[in-house]
């Protein structure tokens, strides 16, 4: 993985630090020279002037030849309108604002991106690998799925990968924001970024570092970065609306008293404003915050958008469920045992690639039942499982296929109900049926049950690809008011882009089939720890299994619209408030730089709360963590 630090300084950065110190210096010599009454005490002013002010105008000039109209528009006028009047102090102050504002703008964006700015330092250049002949250091891009690699004590880890040999523990709060430290032993899987702790563990390489779920995480302040947010964009138009009302107060000052004085004075003070500055720092705030917590932001919209949304639709599989269906009931002919029933089907189960087929054999090692050896397998698409135990046929289908070949066991099955089953035929006689859900997880009741009276969410829908008994079952389970099953992703477009139409749509799922339907939802969000964070379709992706991680990312999109609407209102009604007292005459320009400079400095303060948090503050019901 390609580390991704801070790049140097760029020339127009380096260039208003020489503006904001060539500033500060006549300032500071035209106080002298004024003091000690020496006659040229404005030439230090006029060299600060023609070094910094000329380009800042320029610069100014440009980004109005493009349509990029705002706040600048007034420093243009009000630099030119300080020069004519011989308010040489007032200018220089003006230009010390510009290049002060753009300097600390970057500063607040590095200091916002500081989490992930972090994570894309940490990571080893070098790495050990282990080979038959010993142990080499390689570099990190050079690593290869199912290499087999050296973690030492109190290293990083480099790789997504499996533990193969050695015991310990590992400190994964980088990435799950969780401060433990976790348990690994041979099976246990490992996360890229994580810090081993006192034992050396070897591990196989389960994904390049690119593909990484660290990677995955570093890659989201580039890509957030060139995005440009609705949330700026609007600080953009309100900006353009601020500056001819700003420009009409001025004139309407001048006019009224034939002060030009205090025209100055009001451009002054509503130069530059400051949510031009701030918006954009609490978006970059928020995104390294949820980076933090395990929640990837691929596009910043997400954080205006997800307050707005009133209609929640959820996909079934691996979003509101662990998508692993667990064997629940086993109804046999009354003349066979559950548990020879059960060591048999698991016995032909396991050269089977069914989804079942875990489920079954899980039953089974649960049950402590050997795996007995089996002959003539054979799974052919839409026939079923076959294959002979001890001389005992054995053919597993579904009850559809079933009836077909022996209509005369209809009388035997048990009758339909909600989940999923097989048909067990045993020397072509019925031998049992075997029901199975899909489990929920253990927070969906609680989170599903609060969106309404915490979020405001009107409507909350369940749309599944899924057979319409297990959808049902898990839709009563969770007290869904609109229930879709067996839906194709067609289907499932249809039906987001139906709801977007009413009202503002959230869409969550997992998987492939989910794409379309993430794309066109107001706000499309893949989950589970195993979804691609460069998926194109999300605009945020929860990597840990738990829907307290989607719950987190609502708090946020609220603590960040609330914070940008702070900064956006508060400083104009700040600017409004001098330059109101600018206009009656109170107010003078040098006093007026002053005072804007302090207000863009509170809005900045104001915009990096959301990085000196320490963790998301949910709402989520005590009964959050248990059992359904």
């Amino acid at each position: 993985m390609p580390q991704k630090s801070l790049p140097p300084a760029p020339f127009k950065l380096q260039w208003q630090l020489i503006i904001v110190a060539i500033s500060l210096i006549a300032i500071v010599l035209s106080t002298i020279f004024k003091i000690t009454s020496i006659s040229s005490s404005d030439s230090p002013l006029l060299i600060a002037i023609i070094f910094g002010g000329i380009p800042s105008f320029f610069h100014i000039i440009l980004k109005l030849l493009k349509g990029d109209l705002g706040a600048d528009s007034l420093a243009a006028i009000a630099l030119i309108t300080a020069v004519i009047l011989n308010q040489y102090l007032a200018a220089v102050l003006i230009i010390l604002m510009l290049a002060s504002g753009q300097t600390l703008e970057v500063y607040a964006m590095r200091k916002a991106s500081s989490v992930l700015l972090a994570l894309s330092e940490r990571m080893p250049t070098l790495v050990h690998r282990r080979m038959i002949n010993g142990i080499e250091d390689i570099p990190l891009l050079d690593i290869c799925i199912g290499d087999e690699i050296v973690v030492y004590p109190h290293e990083i880890c480099p790789v997504d990968g499996v533990v193969i040999e050695g015991q310990g523990t590992m400190d994964e709060s980088y990435l799950t924001g969780e401060p433990y430290q976790i348990s690994k032993a041979p099976g246990t899987s490992v996360l890229s970024g994580a810090i081993n702790g006192e034992s050396a563990l070897i591990l196989r390489a389960q994904k390049l570092p690119s593909d990484s779920r660290y990677a995955s995480i570093v890659v989201v302040l580039q890509e957030a970065e060139q995005k440009r947010p609705t949330m700026r964009r609007l600080g953009d138009q309100i900006g353009a609306i601020f500056a001819p009302v700003a420009l009409i107060i001025a004139l309407a000052a001048w006019y009224l008293t034939g002060d030009v004085i205090r025209f100055l004075a009001v451009l002054v003070i509503a130069t530059p404003c400051p949510l031009l500055i701030a918006i954009p720092i609490t978006l970059i705030s928020a995104i390294s915050m949820a980076a933090k917590q395990a929640i990837i932001i691929k596009d910043p919209t997400v954080l205006e958008r997800l307050p707005t949304c009133r209609t929640a639709i959820f996909d079934k599989t691996g979003t509101l469920t662990y998508g692993k269906p667990v064997l629940t009931d086993i109804f046999t002919d009354k003349n066979i045992d559950s548990n020879f029933i059960l060591q048999n089907v698991a016995s032909l189960e396991r050269y089977s690639k069914h989804p079942l087929a875990i489920a079954i054999l899980q039953a089974a090692k649960k049950n402590k039942l050997p795996l007995l050896d089996a002959t003539s397998v054979s799974e052919k698409p839409g026939q079923g499982l076959n294959g002979v135990i001890e001389e005992n046929k054995i053919h597993i289908t579904n009850r559809k296929k079933s009836l077909e070949t022996h209509p005369e066991i209809a009388k035997l099955l048990p009758p339909v109900s909600a989940g999923l089953e097989c048909i067990v035929l045993f020397n072509n006689k019925y031998g049992a049926t075997l029901h199975f859900h899909d489990a929920p997880r253990k927070d969906s009741k609680s989170f599903i049950s609060h969106l309404t009276p915490s979020h405001q969410f009107t409507k909350i829908m369940l749309v599944s690809g899924d057979s319409e008994s297990e959808v049902k079952y898990l839709g009563k389970l969770l007290n869904f008011s609109e229930i879709y099953a067996s839906q194709t992703p067609e289907q499932k477009l249809a039906i987001v882009r139906s709801e977007r139409k009413k009202a503002p749509t959230l869409f969550m799922g997992d998987g492939i089939n989910d794409a379309p339907a993430l794309t066109a939802a107001t706000v499309g969000i893949a989950f589970g720890e195993y979804s691609n964070a460069t998926a194109e379709a999300a605009g945020a992706v929860i990597m840990e299994n738990t829907l307290k991680k989607v719950d987190e990312l609502i708090h946020l999109s609220l603590a960040t619209r609330k914070i940008a609407l702070e900064c956006a209102i508060g400083g104009m009604a700040l600017s409004m408030i001098g330059m109101g007292f600018a206009a009656a005459g109170l107010i003078s320009p040098v006093v007026g730089a002053i005072l804007q400079e302090m207000i863009d400095v509170i809005a900045i303060i104001n915009a990096l709360r959301l990085i000196w948090s320490n963790k998301i503050e949910t709402d989520l019901p005590k009964s959050f963590e248990q059992d359904l």
